[in-house]
């Protein structure tokens, strides 16, 4: 009965392995982390009346990013995204050169202005979006997807 279970199991696996390709071939020491590993960082400004981004952004399952968010100042606004931050693997948050590491985020909220830097890694495949919350206008949202 076990055999049978293992060879079952064994076969899955086999056939279909789950791989997330890297964006580069030789990682190296630093795995993940390593700098040919890196994708180009995905600009976020939180201003009033302003658009968050300009357009959609493609990430690649397992690559690493930086995501800088900055507010002008002209309100006190916040971004969020819960399904997006729980499908990236968070290195750290960087706010005024105190680095943050957590273990998950909901939301930022910018009461002044400045920037913050998140670095991560892109892990679960899909279709997410960060936005202001309490809006419906398309500019007010920047819609993600991890591949």
């Amino acid at each position: 009965m076990h055999k049978s279970i293992f060879a079952a199991l064994a076969a899955l696996f086999l056939a279909n392995p789950a791989i997330a390709a890297p964006l580069c071939n030789e990682l190296g020491f630093a795995g993940l982390l390593a700098k040919c590993n890196r994708g180009e960082p995905i600009e976020i400004t939180l201003g009033s009346g302003k658009p968050l981004g300009k357009g959609a952004v493609a990430l690649q399952s397992g690559g690493y990013y930086e995501m800088r968010i900055t507010a002008d100042g002209s309100a006190e606004l916040a971004i969020t995204g819960e399904p997006f931050f729980r499908a990236i693997w968070m290195n750290e948050i960087v706010i005024n050169g105190i680095e943050v590491r957590p273990m998950a985020i909901d939301s930022l909220e910018f009461d002044e202005a400045g920037t913050a830097t998140l670095s991560f890694i892109a892990i679960k495949p899909g279709s997410y979006e960060v936005r202001i919350p309490n809006t419906t206008s398309d500019s007010q949202k920047v819609s993600i997807s991890i591949q």
